[in-house]
């Protein structure tokens, strides 16, 4: 059933796999919103916190390479299977862990089922829908893999807000049931798979689990221990570099890699996963940083502050399926770069925001965003993958994937160092101007002053209570112009990727076996 059949077929299967993959990419950002209402319940303070997302990071991008491998090695089907029931699982213990060390150990479980569930789903979708539907396949893959991101701090917002932080694990449980069960009976491996494995790469397995793993940590903690003034992440930097070095170089000259390297000589695929950690920052840099600025600096819920996102995935939502009927009829490069253009506009909307900002001020350029993401991701993964053998499809999917995680840690990392700098450099220039020489600042001390002698405060107390409510607010100006910078740069990186749609095809008809007919 793997390849489709006429019908209802197809359909059938897409939502089966598509349970789990949604399940699986919001778990990523589902946390996020949950976390401190988590370090009152384990004790714990931010750093330490922060584990709960980094340890399911981990394991989740591990596997998710790994899973062509895998798929040799035990079966598509039952592999696929296999990760929903640990999914499964680790959501369940998850949602009751009583301690911080369990939450850790039930995460990593998680994110060992979910991770091979998406390149899985990826190349499942691929087969089941024919060449001239491969733009909608995609689009449904994408609601899965874009729109799990942003409903992800909304509904992890409501259910933390009326029910509880472990609610945002067990809500994962009926779903993934649902696909556990539909797969077993609707999905079946097609015959041209590869099976089994004549020697285990042990070393490739060992590189690929330590330099990844060193990788997560240094992008998800570099910001919480000033990057490289902590020994920690010098040391991690350096295994990651040794070992994705040796990764690389072991992995091209074995024969039978735990990942297949080799696939990027495929022009399609190597351009297209550039671009794909390209949009993994902008749409997990953009996801963090909105409910920081809404909740930091305008005095969100956590909840309002994810609910800030629902004009983005409402319009992903709608555009998807748009996006992959036109792919059938327009050139994939125009496309990505309609999907460009319109997500660098929302950047330079958000670079205008200002603390007096509303709903609709934030709106707006989120709907932008929203328009633009498909045009781009579900062109770029069907594009990227358009000439690659269906026997090599899972491991492909699972190097295409493993960018988009990799831009999605870096847009992380990049944010939070980048807010945090600018608002520094912002700070200092502000603070020149509060000065006793400063008419703007005389007026704004004696003002505060007034207000504090007024509601009881004494002369010294009063000027010293003005003094710190102006400090307040340079630190809320320079943390709003340090969000604004950090928009307009994330804007610019989209634009640079605009030379790389000189590397993809154009015309993208394919045949059964996913080489294209013809390319302009």
């Amino acid at each position: 059933m793997s390849e489709g059949s006429p019908g209802t077929g197809k359909w059938t299967v897409a939502f089966s796999v598509l349970s789990g993959t949604f399940m699986a990419v919001m778990d990523i950002s589902v946390v996020n919103v949950a976390l401190p209402h988590m370090m009152g319940t384990f004790a714990s303070d931010l750093n330490a916190i922060t584990w709960v997302a980094t340890s399911y990071s981990i394991a989740q991008i591990i596997t998710a390479t790994m899973a062509g491998w895998l798929v040799t090695l035990i079966g598509r089907k039952r592999l696929l299977m296999l990760s929903y029931a640990v999914f499964i699982l680790g959501s369940i213990l998850a949602g009751t862990s009583q301690t911080f060390t369990q939450m850790l150990i039930y995460r990593t479980l998680q994110g060992i089922g979910g991770g091979c569930i998406i390149p899985i789903s990826q190349a499942i979708l691929r087969e089941a829908f024919p060449p001239r539907e491969q733009g909608m396949a995609m689009a449904l893959y994408g609601m899965g893999v874009v729109l799990a991101p942003a409903i992800g701090p909304i509904l992890g917002g409501w259910l933390t807000d009326n029910y509880g932080w472990p609610w945002i694990f067990y809500i994962n449980v009926p779903i993934c049931l649902f696909g556990l069960l539909t797969v077993e009976a609707f999905v079946e491996d097609p015959p041209y798979l590869r099976r089994g494995v004549s020697r285990v790469d042990g070393l490739g397995i060992v590189l690929l689990a330590t330099g990844l793993t060193a990788m997560q940590i240094v992008l998800e903690h570099g910001q919480q221990v000033n990057w490289f003034e902590s020994d920690f992440i010098i040391a991690g930097t350096v295994i990651t570099v040794i070992s994705l070095t040796a990764l690389v170089f072991w992995e091209l000259h074995v024969e039978e890699p735990v990942v297949n390297l080799r696939l990027l000589k495929n022009v399609p695929l190597a351009a297209g996963s550039s671009i794909g950690l390209v949009f993994g920052i902008g749409l997990f840099g953009t996801t963090f940083i909105i409910p920081e600025f809404t909740q930091q600096l305008l005095g969100y819920t956590a909840y309002d502050s994810g609910m800030v996102l629902l004009p983005r995935a409402a319009a992903i939502f709608l555009m998807m399926p748009l996006v992959g009927w036109l792919y059938r009829y327009l050139d994939a490069r125009l496309l990505v770069l309609v999907g460009i253009g319109l997500i660098f506009w929302s950047y330079y909307a958000l670079y205008g925001l200002s603390l007096g900002a509303d709903f609709h001020a934030m709106a707006v350029p989120l709907v932008l965003m929203g328009l633009g993401m498909p045009f781009m991701f579900v062109t770029l993964t069907t594009i990227s993958l358009s000439e690659i053998p269906k026997a090599d499809m899972t491991e492909a999917s699972s190097l295409y994937n493993m960018m988009r995680f990799v831009g999605g840690n870096i847009g992380y990392a990049v944010v939070a160092t980048l807010v945090a700098n600018y608002s520094q450099v912002h700070r200092a220039l502000l603070i020149k101007n509060a000065t006793p020489l400063s008419p703007a600042f005389e007026s704004a001390e004696a003002h505060a002053s007034a207000f504090m002698y007024h509601y009881g405060f004494t002369a010294p107390d009063a000027s010293r209570h003005a003094l710190a409510l102006i400090n307040g607010q340079i630190d809320r100006q320079s943390a709003l112009l340090a969000y604004n910078d950090v928009s307009i740069v994330l804007g610019w990186l989209f634009l640079g990727m605009i030379p790389f749609l000189l590397l993809l095809p154009g015309r993208h008809a394919g045949t059964e076996d996913g080489a294209p007919v013809a390319a302009e």
